[in-house]
């Protein structure tokens, strides 16, 4: 009989934290997010939090004229081959664009990777957004998003396929028989598809869990279709519970449309905590790095974000509703958790500006260790969600707080596991090996 269900956890590793001004404090890592010691501390504290894994963005591009926040540094790849041998036990999880690698390119580093951790990888497979990234590739600008995602699904299927070229037990080592490899366990697999060409197979043996594991992002409506036909977990956006809610009930339905355990795909909306030993001390640390932040640039991010002129509104005034969403012809899925944001919290704009600037419209739960759990048990009993994407708005005080103070808490709730289950990503997230 399987035990009771529990909590998965990521810590999403941005930079110095993601509050946009997190590199302006004092005390910030800000000097060190090229040096690979910063991060493999960063991963141990996770893994002391017994956290599944930790992750990484990433970005083809960089626009050297804003220079109010940081950016991308090490490649997450070679980052995370690093993090590998500096612990034992945590997920360690890379974005991989689909639009820009190639499936064999991409299947042989995660294969590589896997074994040098002894099977902890996932990947995050996405289309990438924006044209600067695809003048870094050789192309003019991205393709349409339909023809992106179906070059997605297409490389979903190759890696999968160069994955299991090999079957288990492929590299004999059989001295007295002349024989390294058994070549019955591996075959090639002849792909001809309308964006790839793979023979195979990969160069790289079984991996320790079979496969790496998948994760996926769908917010569109072709992006939630990809996440039901391959995802393994989810990472999804969602300000409030209501939002989360409505998103896993629907992909849960796509996933078991489509022939798949909907319960063995763990659903994780990103989370921004700020957690102190009383509530004024919380909210305390989150006025500490809203002080910091850009205002002129925020309020020019805002109006990207809403199509709204809010230069001349006193930052201390209450935010009005925004028109219907039907009236913006912009990014709506960016609207609507602006919208969201106002209708619920009521925000005065400096406040609107500083909730924004942690995680851009993700859930922010601000409190006590017991308040902060309280809200993550609402959201995980109601179905929301299966766990959450950390998104600490400050490295490392923030991944230290919700280590220390929050993950004690859910685990005295039988909330949160106290050891690892065993030795690979796939064990931690409870996943059938392949």
């Amino acid at each position: 009989m399987p035990g009771p269900r529990t909590l998965h956890l990521n810590a999403f590793l941005y930079g110095v934290g993601h509050h946009s001004a997190a590199w302006r404090h004092p005390d910030s890592a800000a000097e060190r997010i090229g040096d690979i010691t910063y991060f493999e501390e960063l991963a141990r504290t996770a893994e002391r939090g017994r956290l599944d894994a930790v992750f990484f963005a990433d970005g083809h591009s960089v626009n050297p004229k804003y220079t109010a926040g940081t950016t991308w540094f090490l490649e997450p790849l070679t980052a995370l081959a690093a993090m590998a041998r500096a612990t034992e036990h945590i997920g360690l999880v890379t974005t991989v664009s689909a639009s820009f690698f190639t499936p064999f390119h991409a299947a042989r580093m995660l294969a590589s990777l896997d074994h040098i951790s002894g099977g902890r990888v996932g990947a995050n497979i996405v289309t990438s957004m924006f044209d600067d990234e695809a003048r870094n590739h050789g192309f003019d600008a991205l393709p349409p998003h339909t023809e992106r995602y179906a070059r997605a699904e297409e490389f979903i299927e190759v890696l999968c396929a160069l994955w299991d070229s090999w079957d288990d037990g492929g590299v004999l080592v059989d001295r007295a028989g002349g024989r390294f490899l058994d070549s019955s366990a591996i075959r090639p697999i002849h792909h001809r598809g309308k964006h790839f060409r793979v023979d195979g197979p990969l160069t790289v043996p079984r991996c320790p869990q079979g496969r790496p594991v998948l994760f996926q992002a769908g917010a569109s409506e072709t992006g939630r279709n990809l996440a039901a036909r391959h995802a393994e977990a989810v990472y999804s956006v969602a300000w409030d519970m209501t939002a989360a809610l409505e998103y896993a009930t629907d992909v849960r339905a796509r996933i078991a449309s489509v022939g798949r355990d909907a319960g063995s795909v763990a659903i994780l909306p990103g989370l921004v905590t700020y957690v102190g030993r009383t509530e004024d001390e919380a909210w305390a640390k989150k006025a500490e790095l809203d002080a910091l932040l850009d205002i002129d640039a925020a309020l020019a991010q805002l109006g990207v974000f809403t199509g709204q002129d809010y230069t001349r509104h006193d930052l201390d005034a209450p935010v009005g509703d925004l028109p219907p969403i039907e009236e913006f012809t912009g990014p709506q899925g960016r609207y609507a958790t602006v919208q969201r944001i106002i209708e619920t919290r009521r925000p005065t704009l400096r406040e609107l500006l500083g909730y924004l600037a942690a995680g851009g419209g993700h859930a922010t739960m601000i409190g006590t260790p017991e308040s902060v759990a309280d809200s993550i048990e609402e959201w995980f009993t109601a179905g929301a969600c299966d766990g959450f994407n950390l998104m600490c708005p400050a490295y490392p005080d923030s991944l230290d707080d919700f280590v220390d103070l929050v993950v004690p808490e859910l685990q005295r709730r039988g909330l949160f596991r106290t050891e690892y289950p065993g030795s690979t990503l796939r064990d931690s997230l409870g996943l059938k090996a392949v």
